[in-house]
Parts: C-alpha cells; sequence; structure tokens
C-alpha cells in the first residue's frame, strides 16, 4: 500500500521513518515534505494547509492511507473533503478538529460533557475581559481562541500585566488567532501528554509522555514548542491513566459521536496533574511535536494497522483492542531538541550544522529533522527556529537520556541551542 503524509516537520519525519518499516507499505509519500522525508519517499510541491491542492493531489496519487500531520488542513476540512471522495484519511473531520482551532469551543464541550477543566470565560471584548480577570487570583492564563502555532498562551503574574495582555491579545498580538480570548483559571500541578487513538467508538492509549516547554534549564524562559520530551512519564500512574481514559476519554469521544461528529485519528490530551486529579489544559488534534518522535521510536510493533483501523472504523472491539499489546510493547525514549539560537523569538537561518550523520550512528539514536535543508554547496543547514529532534530508546529511561545527549554532544553547530536537563522529573522520581 502507499501512504501519503502531509507536513514538513519533525513529527513528520517520525511518522514516515516508522510507517516506511511496515511490511504493509510499499511507499511513503510526503508533502510538502523536506530534505529528510525525501530520504524516505518521493515529496510534492503542496503545502500543508493549501487545502484545496491537496484534495487535487489526493486525487492523483490515490493513497490507500492519508496520514495529516499538522491541525491546519483539519480544521480547514481537509478530512471531511477526502473522506467524501472516498479516502480514508487518519485525522479528524473539521467540526472535531475544533477542539484545537477553538479553545473556547473545546472549553464548552469540555463543560457540555462534564470533561474536568480549569473554569474559564471567552471574552471578544477587552473590558469584559478585564473585569473577569478581577474575580480569579494570579497567576493569570490567558490563551488566543484560534491558532497560534504554540504562541498563543500567556501566564502573567499580576492583576496589571494580565489586563495588559487583554488589551495587547484582543487588539491583535496574535492576528485573527485572538479576536477571541479565552482566561481560565490556573491550575497548580504536573504536566503530561496522554495519546488516545480512536476509531470513532474504539480507543487505544498510548504510555504517557512529559513534554519541556520552557525554553531553559530549570523550566525557565519563553514558553516554546517544546524543548524536549520523553516517555513513559512515570507521573502518570496505572491509576491516574484510568482516570484519563473514564473521565476524559470516554465522555469527549463518546459525546462528539452522539452529536454526529465522530472522532477518528488521534485525540491529545494535555494534562495537568492536580491535587483533585488529571485536568485538561487543552486538546490537540494530531500527535504532539517532539511528544511524536518519542512515541514512535519507543513504539517496537508495526504502527500502520493501528492507523489503518482508526481511519477506516467499523473494526470489531475485539479486533480493535488486539492492537494494545503490541503498542504497549514501548521502550522508554527521549527526544533532545536542538534549536536556533534566538528561537522563539527571531532567528537565522542557513547556519552549517556538521556531525549529524555520525550522531546518528549511536545505539539506539535517531533523529529526526525539524527545520533543516541542504545548501547550494551539499552542507546540512538550519532552516528553522526548532531544527533536529535527537532521539533515543534504551533498556531504561536513564540510559535513553544518556544516549540521546551523546549524539548531541557528537552535532557541531555554534547557533544551535538546547536543554540540559530533559527528564529531570522523572530521574528525580
Amino acid at each position: 500500500m502507499n501512504i501519503l503524509i502531509i507536513g514538513s516537520g519533525g513529527r513528520e519525519h517520525a511518522l514516515a521513518w516508522k510507517i516506511a518499516q511496515s511490511p504493509l507499505v510499499d511507499t511513503v509519500w510526503s508533502t510538502p515534505g523536506s530534505a529528510a522525508l525525501d530520504q524516505i519517499g518521493p515529496c510534492f510541491d503542496v503545502a500543508a494547509d493549501d487545502v484545496e491542492n491537496l484534495e487535487k493531489l489526493v486525487l492523483q496519487i490515490e493513497p490507500d492511507l492519508v496520514v495529516v500531520g499538522p491541525e491546519a488542513p483539519l480544521a480547514e476540512g481537509l478530512g471531511d473533503r477526502l473522506r467524501a471522495r472516498g479516502f480514508d484519511v487518519f485525522g479528524p473531520n473539521k467540526e472535531p478538529a475544533q477542539l484545537e482551532a477553538s479553545k473556547g469551543f473545546a472549553k464548552d464541550m469540555m463543560a457540555q460533557f462534564g470533561v474536568p477543566t480549569a473554569a474559564y470565560g471567552r471574552f471578544t471584548e477587552a473590558e469584559a475581559a478585564k473585569a473577569f480577570l478581577t474575580t480569579l487570583e494570579a497567576p493569570y492564563v490567558l490563551k488566543a481562541d484560534g491558532l497560534a502555532a504554540g504562541k498563543g498562551v500567556v501566564i502573567v503574574d499580576t492583576l496589571d500585566q494580565a489586563q495588559a495582555e487583554a488589551d495587547a491579545m484582543l487588539s491583535g498580538k496574535f492576528g485573527d488567532a485572538s479576536t477571541e480570548l479565552v482566561i481560565e483559571e490556573f491550575m497548580p500541578g504536573e504536566e503530561a501528554s496522554v495519546f488516545v487513538l480512536t476509531d470513532g467508538v474504539n480507543r487505544l492509549t498510548l504510555p504517557a509522555c512529559q513534554d519541556h516547554k520552557r525554553l531553559k534549564d530549570g523550566d525557565e524562559g519563553p514558553n516554546t514548542g517544546g524543548m524536549g520530551a520523553y516517555c513513559p512519564a512515570p507521573v502518570m500512574t496505572p491509576e491516574l491513566m484510568a482516570q484519563v481514559d473514564e473521565n476524559i476519554a470516554a465522555p469527549m469521544l463518546e459525546g462528539l459521536a452522539d452529536a454526529g461528529h465522530p472522532y477518528k485519528g488521534v485525540l491529545y490530551i494535555g494534562l495537568m496533574i492536580t491535587s483533585e486529579g488529571p485536568k485538561v489544559v487543552e486538546f490537540n488534534v494530531r500527535f504532539g511535536d517532539p511528544e511524536c518522535q518519542i512515541l514512535m521510536a519507543a513504539l517496537q510493533d508495526d504502527i500502520v494497522p493501528a492507523l489503518l483501523a482508526c481511519a477506516t472504523g467499523g473494526m470489531p472491539a475485539r479486533d480493535f483492542e488486539s492492537l494494545m499489546p503490541a503498542l504497549s510493547a514501548a521502550k522508554p525514549a527521549a527526544t533532545i531538541v536542538l534549536a536556533t539560537s534566538g528561537y522563539p523569538g527571531s532567528y537565522e537561518k542557513g547556519s552549517v550544522i556538521k556531525g549529524v550523520k555520525e550522531a546518528g550512528q549511536g545505539e539506539g539514536v535517531t533523529i529526526f529533522h525539524a527545520g533543516t535543508g541542504v545548501s547550494d554547496d551539499g552542507e546540512l543547514v538550519a532552516t528553522g527556529g526548532r531544527v533536529l529532534n535527537v532521539t533515543a530508546e534504551g533498556d531504561t529511561l536513564e540510559q535513553a537520556i544518556e544516549r540521546a545527549y551523546a549524539a548531541v554532544d557528537t552535532i557541531d553547530w555554534p547557533k544551535g541551542v538546547h536543554r540540559r536537563d530533559i527528564g529531570w522529573r522523572a530521574l528525580k522520581r
């Protein structure tokens, strides 16, 4: 079978790498792809958010399965378009994809289905938003309602800062994404990420992960798209995983199905483990980045049957559950993100990176490319903010982290920055 992956980043590189290992698969296509993805299979020059031309491409090449990496095409209805044409798609339709595209929609769905989350308000007028802030205690959490490339959340410590942020966000700080604002009660606790594969009726839960959002060691500095991650996350005990399934995944997925919008694909549940139990910070409608990279490295069996089961639906529950043992046979894994100096602010493109091939030869190490290209003279160069995901699996989490950092230290990139404490919470435990 032939599979088309939509996207171009580290997440899509990891998916292509894992999918290409399947004996079921002949060809892995990507669009728009990257220099790294082109090493796995042919790439097409259609942007991931160009829904109209993506539909034309699918009609032209007729893949057996379309795996949608990023959220934007799903929010624009690519899943609906392709399913109407008779294609199997791993990724939800437009209506359930609003769980990520609109934070206000997600909060309303959680309230409707009884999913535990922080108290909140939705606002389009600054004065009403600022009045609501006076009813909360510091710190204050403000979120752009729409898609903002992972940068639309602001947490501040004083009421004056919060009210100033409300003005800025509703005045266009994040463009169209912040024409509506969601303000939430702050939830103290430890974060974790849980990924649920579903065909709209049945569901499988993958090992829990923990991402590191802050730029610098000790969880200092600005929020980023993620500077590293590991799995399994020991904060998520079997008891807590059972609570997530019963109190979060089940009511959300069953509620959507009952409303006529069955969810097919992977549901990312961003959690805060509070003193009252797990609560939802956010939903995403695709694999996390960089969590996808560690999951693809950790899972020891073929991922393609599970992707197909989610896309096609109709599999009896007993058969869907038969996929669980293979997907649960995961080894500990960690990934270290190498980013361009200046990220998540402005940064220089085109700096040369050396030693990546040698780094990737370490035991258990795989390097996924999130933002690289090849210069005219054949040098590997940085083309984005987050550039490489240096990923390793091991018999223990300690070994996986050691292998990943040994590979990082082999790479020669003066313009690169990374954290040295990925996995510190797990190691402390």
